[in-house]
């Protein structure tokens, strides 16, 4: 048996899978204290089922995605060692940066050594600011990670107590920007993430579920639970990744879909060409700023059944945040879901409650509670079509768009609207109109999240760092450092972490999903003497392929491909 879980920031969804089939649903509100919503869902899902019959569970969750969105996390103070060369100050603006001398070259060799004096007046601009969370990034301290340890420990030494991350941890790869912005993040979420994580053993550990347990990582693969607490970053986009897995297990194989998620606190967006999801060339973009997070192409809007609406002279304004539940529900402010309410678009909540709450914004201007969620609706819709036309002129630039458009042999745009979520039924049909589309509210569309993670494929993953100068590698994910047998090259250098990726799906005891592998990641570079090659630098990362398990039938079934 499987369960698929997706913990968002209003509902908690699961779903059970036995032999292929859908057994049971459950549909929870998210509380503040997150072991009684997961609790509530597995004890809904396993009525007269011991726990150690669940062979798998994979959770997907919103609560770094909706952290972000919102802004709900503290500020972090920022020390970058960007050594000699181009200089960052364009790149990194915020008054949060402290520069620290101190420099790796691309080797990993010291060139600048690092001051103490130069430490002790970054620790107390860190005080003066009242920062305790601290993001300490070297430029190249992938290669050689000595000088963010170092100062790490000058400030925990100095301050036992403070968050500090370090950006070769967070972020292994060699793009500095795109790291800095990996360790900032991992700096402001850890906390509340380890706090999911540890609410999930609890939760299992009651149950007697004892089966092995991932998270899905935003490019729709999977991240065993305790590897997912060092990089918490990888799932900003869980939950959209969820939802595009979802649909394309409730759709028919090769199907091309737009896919909108309207839950409570964001809408989530995210296209599937052809039965496959659109992958982001360039990975996840938080703001004005990509990070190292590979992703699928998808986007989180901040505007859900539950986001906060509030009249504003003779306006009415759809707030990016959510206090609670909808009025209808008990909530304390109105919302959208009070407008699907009254409109009878849904059946949640009490309709008077409903009603009572869009006259308290209507009546000052003289309008009733049904002109008042008709407009409120088409303030919800109108954002996220906005959305979903911006969302195109990027997907419209990604590769594999390109290069399906050219498939069709003719510039095409996908013609069907899949809504999932708790506010698909009222929302989805009206933004396919808009977009003269298809709407499509397929089996199971409220609990799709929580289906798309149940159904996703295992996915291993191995980095492998080789120096062919020094003879040496490393395998990241296995604390492994050897030497080379005999001489690399390219595909020599892909076959070694090949090779490595077998023998970690052996002891994990996956080898069937071991087929065709992927390469997420190839960076080599040449190391120069004295005008002369001498070696090189591999840095190459593969994993198992990502995808799904097979397509749920009308029926419930798992259809395998």
């Amino acid at each position: 048996m499987f369960i698929g879980i997706d913990v968002g920031g209003t509902c908690t969804d699961a779903v059970l899978l036995d032999g292929g089939a859908v057994r049971a649903t459950a549909k929870v509100e998210t509380q503040e204290d997150l072991l009684i919503s997961l609790g509530d869902a597995l004890d809904n899902l396993l009525k007269g089922i011991p726990g150690h019959k669940v062979d798998r569970v994979v959770f997907s969750t919103t609560i770094v995605t909706n952290l972000i969105a919102e802004h709900k996390y503290e500020p972090v103070g920022v020390l970058l060692m960007p050594g000699p060369g181009r200089a960052f100050a364009d790149i990194v603006k915020d008054e949060n940066v402290y520069f620290l001398p101190g420099a790796i070259d691309y080797r990993g060799r010291e060139i600048i050594p690092l001051s103490k004096t130069e430490i002790e007046k970054a620790i107390g601009w860190l005080e003066k600011k009242g920062y305790n969370r601290v993001a300490v990034v070297g430029k190249f301290s992938p290669r050689n990670n000595a000088h963010e340890i170092k100062v790490a420990q000058y400030i925990l030494e100095r301050h036992p107590d403070w968050r500090v991350e370090t950006g070769h941890q967070a972020g292994g790869q060699l793009n500095f920007p795109r790291r800095i912005a990996n360790t900032v993040l991992t700096c402001a979420v850890r906390d509340k993430y380890r706090y999911f994580t540890n609410a999930v053993r609890d939760a299992l550990k009651r149950r007697g579920i004892t089966g092995s347990v991932s998270i899905l990582k935003a490019d729709g693969g999977t991240l065993p639970l305790e590897a997912s607490e060092q990089v918490p970053v990888e799932t900003i986009f869980s939950g959209p990744a969820a939802s595009t897995l979802g649909v394309q297990a409730l759709t028919p194989p090769g199907e091309t879909s737009l896919v909108v998620d309207i839950g409570g606190t964001t809408t989530d967006l995210a296209l599937i060409l052809s039965g496959q999801p659109l992958m982001a060339s360039k990975g996840v973009k938080i703001g004005d700023r990509f990070t190292q997070v590979r992703a699928l192409s998808v986007k989180s809007v901040p505007v859900g059944g539950d986001s906060v609406v509030e009249r504003v002279g003779r306006q009415f304004i759809i707030y990016s945040e959510r206090v609670g539940q909808a009025f209808c529900l008990g909530g304390p402010l109105p919302t959208p879901t009070d407008a699907l309410r009254v409109m009878g678009l849904t059946q949640i909540g009490d309709e008077d409650r409903a009603r009572e709450a869009m006259a308290s914004l209507g009546t000052p201007l003289g309008l009733n509670p049904v002109e008042v969620a008709r407009t409120v609706i088409d303030l919800v819709v109108d954002s996220v079509v906005a959305e979903i036309e911006k969302m195109f002129l990027e997907w419209e630039q990604e590769p594999a768009y390109r290069v399906w458009e050219v498939l069709q042999k003719r510039k095409v745009r996908p013609q069907n609207v899949v809504g999932v979520g708790g506010g698909a039924v009222g929302f989805v049909p009206q933004i396919a109109a808009r977009m003269g589309c298809q709407p499509i509210l397929p089996p199971y569309a409220p609990v799709a999240n929580a289906i798309g993670a149940a159904v996703a494929k295992p996915t291993l993953q191995v980095t492998l760092r080789a120096d062919t100068e020094r003879q040496t590698f490393s395998i990241e994910e296995e604390g492994y450092q050897g030497k080379l047998a005999g001489k690399l090259d390219e595909i020599g250098a892909v076959e070694l972490a090949k090779t490595w990726l077998f023998k970690r799906a052996a002891k994990m005891n996956l080898t069937d999903y071991v087929k065709d592998i992927e390469i997420t990641r190839k960076d080599v570079f040449n190391i120069v003497r004295d005008w002369q090659t001498t070696g090189k630098l591999y840095d190459i990362s593969v994993q198992t392929p990502r995808g799904i398990l097979g397509h749920i039938g009308r029926g419930g079934r798992l259809l395998s491909d």
